[in-house]
């Protein structure tokens, strides 16, 4: 717990009412794309291994999808979770009972770790939807990214500098049909998009290093119309005061 105390002093929290850019810095660096790096190794006790999550409920909850939303393999010290229209009844319990129930406890304080994440809401633009849901069902999905507005807003410099976010690598988690695998069947018929991120920044790059393990959507949790989005994130105190390792980076 020594480690995790230092590493969690040296990180920071912000919330979307938080002061993201430094507007007097001139230089934009854009999102910083990070490939995912194979699995850590949980045994060690050098690092601080971080599970968030995303999603939005869409005001449906039941205890077997906060189950499959944790997870059965709970390698991870810290769990932060986020939940957006999410219903007031029987979340808190939900969570407990699924974390509790396998000896870990929530552990999270609002002045650690500069991570957003949520439904940010940024759609695909420049397409159509039946020419993405083409390439979707060709597993050409990563084609998209493109016009991913996070992204395009990111390289103006708009906002987000300096950030990282794993590849997008699985589908647009939104919008799905509630209940089923297949996107907005409405009128509308949606453009799918990928709405729901998680996005870090690690400030003291000279004495920590950060890595990514995964970066996915839920594809078992059928019962909004957004999918869970779940990111494992490694840090590591960097004895040599080396800055974090951007190998990944593109």
């Amino acid at each position: 717990m020594g480690f995790i105390r230092r590493c969690i002093r040296r990180l920071k929290w912000k919330t979307k009412t938080g002061d993201v850019m430094n507007h007097d810095i001139p230089i934009h660096e854009g999102i910083k794309t990070i490939g995912v790096e194979n699995d850590c190794d949980f045994s060690s006790s050098s690092e601080l291994c971080i599970c968030i999550v995303t999603w939005n409920m869409n005001g449906q909850v039941s205890y077997g999808d906060i189950k499959e939303l944790v997870g059965r393999d709970r390698k991870f010290h810290l769990l932060v979770v986020g939940l957006q229209e999410a219903p007031r009844n029987n979340i808190s319990r939900h969570i407990s009972s699924s974390l509790f129930s396998k000896n870990l406890n929530p552990y999270a304080r609002p002045d650690q770790i500069t991570i957003w994440l949520g439904d940010l809401n940024y759609r695909l633009q420049g397409i159509n939807t039946f020419p993405a849901r083409s390439l979707i069902r060709k597993n050409l999905h990563e084609l998209l990214t493109s016009k991913d507005q996070l992204l395009q807003e990111a390289e103006r410099g708009q906002i987000f500098s300096g950030y990282c976010e794993g590849t997008l690598a699985f589908k647009p988690t939104y919008k799905y049909d509630i209940g089923s695998s297949s996107y907005d069947t409405s009128h509308k018929v949606r453009v799918p998009s990928w709405t729901d991120r998680i996005l870090f920044k690690i400030d003291d790059i000279d004495n920590i290093n950060a890595t990514l393990h995964s970066y996915e959507s839920i594809e078992t949790i059928h019962s909004s119309d957004h999918r869970p989005v779940k990111a494992h994130l490694c840090l590591k105190l960097n004895t040599r005061s080396s800055p974090i390792s951007n190998k990944a980076c593109v």
